[in-house]
């Protein structure tokens, strides 16, 4: 009897560990967002595709072909 409870032993403690790893991950509180951007956002009307425009040399408005 003391046999079977010493090699069950290492199990239950492999089982308690897993067990509380899965409970802090699925209550655990929910971390930073991943796509949160470090930068501040423009908020300036049309700075988007003309400041991305400026920066290529073209026009605002017009798109580049594919090659």
């Amino acid at each position: 009897m003391v046999i079977v409870a010493v090699l069950l032993l290492p199990g239950l403690g492999l089982l308690l560990c897993a067990m509380t790893c899965l409970e802090d991950r699925m209550f655990g509180g929910a971390g930073p967002a991943r796509h949160a951007r470090r930068r501040p956002l423009r908020l300036l009307p049309g700075s988007g595709d003309s400041h991305r425009a400026a920066r290529a040399g073209r026009e605002p408005g017009t798109r580049r072909e594919a090659a």
